[in-house]
């Protein structure tokens, strides 16, 4: 497993980043960009097609853990929030193009990112793999060998596949067919009439699913994998990133943070605060 080993390292857990500072706003607050002050707006790209974390509901309407979190740290900073959906590789470089202010979308924290843009930490996500219901379980990634799996296009579930067929080519064994999908309602599809047998995706959507559907899905095992996922920031923003920080421990401090985690039923990626 050493090239395994080698990537989570490379991808890095990289939570436990300090969240200091207190606001408490209800204009405005103070030491906001101009053109947030000005339009009494926060701009918030996200995907929003990532149950639980971005969806819409039956009437259209974004919901999930992101927006809810989203709505309260623009309300801590005395604006609206305008969420702007649009597919996941195009929130980088919409926010560099100034098209929104900051990204909410479960975007995992990783060096490459860090060069990129900031992100300031706000939860701890992980992989898991979701398979049909008594079909067996998955101690490892390399156990899928030669067998179909299911993936998005673009994620981390996908780049820890394809580092699994690197261990199984080592060992002279035959590689996990993945099979990549431009969103998650189609890579679900594929496991729910059985064109796969897996499918490697977020803990927190796995969940979702399996709840959303009971006795369909299970768990193939517990999540293999964690990593520090991040409020997106573009790295000349210093004011609005220490607003969006100060917003964020204030909202651990008082409880609200911990509220929207129960809410949507993912304690176990919550923050502590620190």
């Amino acid at each position: 497993m050493t090239r395994m080993k080698a990537l989570f390292s490379a991808l890095g857990v990289l939570a436990g980043a300090g969240l200091a500072g207190l606001t408490t706003a209800h204009a405005a607050a103070p030491g906001l960009p101009a053109s947030i002050e000005k339009s009494g707006t926060l701009r918030i790209c996200s995907a929003v097609n990532l149950p639980p974390m971005e969806f819409m509901n039956a009437e259209t309407r974004p919901v999930g853990l992101d927006i809810d979190l989203g709505d309260a740290i623009a309300s801590h900073l005395g604006v609206k929030p305008e969420w702007i959906n649009m597919p996941f590789a195009g929130l980088i470089p919409a926010l560099l193009a100034s098209h929104c202010d900051v990204i909410m979308s479960q975007l995992f924290i990783k060096p490459g990112r860090l060069k990129v843009i900031d992100e300031i930490p706000y939860m701890i996500s992980h992989e898991a793999v979701l398979v049909k219901r008594g079909k067996g379980a998955v101690p490892s990634l390399e156990s899928l060998s030669g067998k179909k799996v299911a993936t998005v296009t673009g994620t981390t579930a996908t780049v820890l596949l394809k580092a699994a067929n690197k261990e199984l080519a080592g060992a002279r064994k035959k590689p996990i067919d993945i099979v990549m999908f431009p969103e998650n309602t189609q890579a679900l599809q594929q496991l729910q009439f059985g064109q796969v047998a897996a499918y490697g995706v977020a803990y927190e959507t796995a969940r979702y699913y399996i709840h959303k559907a009971p006795g369909q899905f299970a768990l193939g095992g517990p999540p293999y994998y964690k990593i520090a996922t991040g409020i997106g920031i573009r790295k000349n923003e210093a004011a609005l990133h220490k607003a969006v920080s100060s917003a964020l421990a204030d909202m651990m401090k008082n409880g609200s943070y911990a509220a929207i985690f129960r809410k949507w039923n993912l304690g176990i990626d919550m923050l502590k605060p620190g």
